[in-house]
């Protein structure tokens, strides 16, 4: 077959998003290497490499797609599908091309949560409407929608009443890279890049509401007098950010939460942009925080699982899906409760012993060769 898909995210994201695309085309590519992949990509990116003998990058050509690349992501671009006689797309981020329904491809879309659905009041209004009305196009359109979580199929029914045989859960993978042993001598190299200290709790996410840094903050804060272990936080935002900065200020924790993605060395080193240096960050730390109130997934608690990394996270939404037997969970509006797991974290040796082993059993249903398999199953479905 050949196979088409929407490859912005891959080329440009440093998120989620991206790291899904990225890990679910390479893992495609090696395990299903008798077809080929052919990478839609609106703009030239030299962010991150997806190279391989089978993986083959398109970018729009002509005038107006070169000056109009929103459009010929979202439109133009079954005329280039058409042309490398592309068989199957792959949206793998909410979206397909409008129309392409009535081409004779046939086309599949990720869907990776509806948080715009949940949580309208975090967005921007105009935003929100054009969300709902991309996602809602995607899965009436596409052939087979793909769910990466039991709790977003569970959205995809309820908000868009998609019918249930149309949907398939395959849950994703993260690099493999968080699964190999980083040498002590890396981690010291990368501790002194960034300025990191000797033992640190780690939170890696975007700095919104529904992520939740600030309650791990207010947890900082109330751990103030029993440990002196700071925050590592990975992660960008805006205005709930600014929230989480102010608090950090007025309650005198400043050096105890370290906003890592300020770091000037950060922001220069395409190692850290691309998330190359994140496996030896999260082997240095104590555990992984992340409760946050919502998700379509969670990739940081697999992250965190394949590096043998104790998870924090919250006992809502998909975060038990992504963390199984080998988390530690706590209701996330809850401060004292996300306090008392950071403290058995540093103290309870036996407990964090049990969760390393456990993490790593359960992060064996997440490897790139099923995440792979479940996919192309959906695509072999449809031929």
């Amino acid at each position: 077959m050949n196979i088409g898909f929407d490859a912005k995210r891959a080329y440009h994201n440093g998120t989620g998003l991206g790291h899904y695309s990225r890990t679910l085309i390479r893992s495609l590519s090696e395990y299903y290497p008798e077809h080929q992949y052919y990478l839609f990509n609106p703009k030239k990116s030299g962010r991150f490499n997806l190279q391989a003998e089978n993986i083959h990058e398109v970018r729009p050509q002509n005038f107006p797609s070169t000056l109009f690349r929103s459009a010929w992501r979202s439109r133009w671009v079954k005329t280039d599908l058409k042309k490398y006689k592309i068989d199957l797309y792959h949206g793998l981020s909410h979206e397909i091309p409008l129309g392409i329904d009535k081409t004779g491809i046939k086309s599949v879309v990720t869907i990776h949560d509806l948080v715009h659905e949940r949580y309208p009041e975090q967005y921007n209004p105009v935003d929100v409407r054009i969300y709902s009305r991309k996602f809602r196009y995607a899965c009436e359109h596409a052939r087979k929608v793909i769910a990466i979580s039991e709790q977003t199929k569970k959205d995809i029914i309820d908000f868009y009443k998609t019918p249930e045989e149309k949907i398939a859960v395959c849950y994703q993978s993260c690099n493999p890279a968080f699964g190999k042993e980083v040498s002590e001598q890396e981690k010291e190299r990368v501790k002194k890049m960034y300025g990191l200290p000797d033992k640190f709790f780690l939170y890696v996410g975007s700095i919104i509401e529904r992520k939740n840094l600030l309650n791990i903050c207010k947890a900082m804060f109330l751990l103030r007098n029993e440990t002196g272990i700071p925050l590592v936080a990975i992660g960008d935002g805006t205005r709930y950010k600014q929230q989480v900065k102010d608090y950090i200020m007025q309650n005198g924790l400043g050096k105890r939460v370290i906003l890592l993605s300020e770091n000037p060395s950060a922001k220069s080193s395409k190692a850290f942009q691309s998330a190359a240096d994140f496996p030896a960050i999260y082997q240095s730390a104590i555990a992984m925080i992340y409760p946050s109130f919502f998700e379509g997934f969670g990739i940081p608690v697999l992250e965190a699982l394949w590096s043998r990394l104790p998870v924090i996270t919250s006992n809502v939404s998909c975060l038990p899906e992504a963390g199984g037997e080998g988390a530690y969970y706590v209701n996330p509006g809850n401060a004292e409760e996300i306090a008392e797991g950071m403290k058995r974290m540093y103290s309870d040796k036996e407990l964090v012993a049990t969760m390393k082993e456990k993490g790593w059993l359960h992060a064996q249903r997440f490897t790139q060769q099923k995440s792979a398999e479940t996919v192309m199953n959906v695509y072999k479905g449809l031929t």
